[in-house]
This record gives structure tokens, sequence and C-alpha cells, in this order.
């Protein structure tokens, strides 16, 4: 048996715990750093703001949390086959892209409507939930992504 076959399957699985965390939780960081900057001109001038501001703010960084669960799943998959093949740790690879690209560009795209809500929050304070509703279109295509992820890394046997 050669190295690939040995530990072939393992490294796969491995790569894509790893990357449904790291590129999941860049695409938070870049999603909050851009509502962040939004936020912190408004909250200058209005400190008021601060609560709802940080509300819109943390949003985008909820992708970075669903690629850590999908790390996880993808772990336990891995450490639950015994001898894992390189076709399983390809299978497991392949379950964990969902949430690793559709994290990473789901929570640029939400950071930037997080960013235009804190627009509305400083013109008009009184329809900052319609703001926040915008967000949450953005966020329900992230919770596909995970669940399709969690969904294909069970049905890896």
């Amino acid at each position: 048996m050669n190295i690939i076959e040995s530990f072939g399957g393992m490294a796969l699985g491995m790569l894509g715990a790893a990357l449904a965390a790291a590129l999941a939780c860049v695409g938070s960081a870049k999603g909050t750093g851009i509502a962040g900057e939004a936020g912190a001109g408004l909250v200058s001038e209005d400190p008021s703001k601060s609560g709802k501001v940080m509300i819109l703010q943390v949003i985008p960084g909820t992708q970075g949390l669903y690629g850590f669960v999908i790390f996880f799943f993808a772990l336990n998959k891995v450490t639950d086959l015994a001898g894992i093949s390189v076709q399983q740790g390809l299978q497991i690879l392949a379950a964990c892209l969902p949430i690793a690209i559709g994290g990473l560009l789901s929570a640029i795209a939400q950071g930037k409507v997080a960013a235009a809500s804190i627009n509305i929050l400083a013109k008009k304070p009184d329809d900052w939930s319609k703001g926040m509703i915008m967000c949450v279109v953005v966020e329900f295509y992230a919770i596909l992504c995970m669940l399709s992820s969690i969904f294909i890394i069970n049905a890896v046997a």
C-alpha cells in the first residue's frame, strides 16, 4: 500500500474541513469589516446608534460559525471512518465546498448589505429593521449552503 492510499483519504477530508472553516471565516471577517467601516462613521456622528450598528455588523459573522460547524462534522466523519479511502476523502472534501465557497461569498455580500443598512439607520432610524430583513435574505442562502454540506457529509459511507 502506498502513502497516498494510506493517508490520502484522511488528508483530503481534513483539507475539506479546513477549507470549510477557513474560507467561511475569511468571508465573515471581510463582511464584518465592510459593515464595521460603515458603522464606525455613523457611531462617530451619533454614538446613541452603536447598539443597532453592532447588530448589523455582527450579522455577516454567522457564516464563519457555519463553516466551523461543518469543520466539526467533517472532522468527525474523517475520524469515524476507519482507514478512510481516497474516494471517501474526496467525498468529504466535495461536501465541504458548499459552505466554504457559499460562506465566503455570502458573508462578503451580506457585509455590503449590512453597510447599506447602516446608511438606512443613519438617514431613517425608524426604518433600520428593513435593512435587517435585507440581511436575512442573504443569510438564508448561507444556511442552505451549510445544510447542503451537512447532508452530503452524512451521506458519505
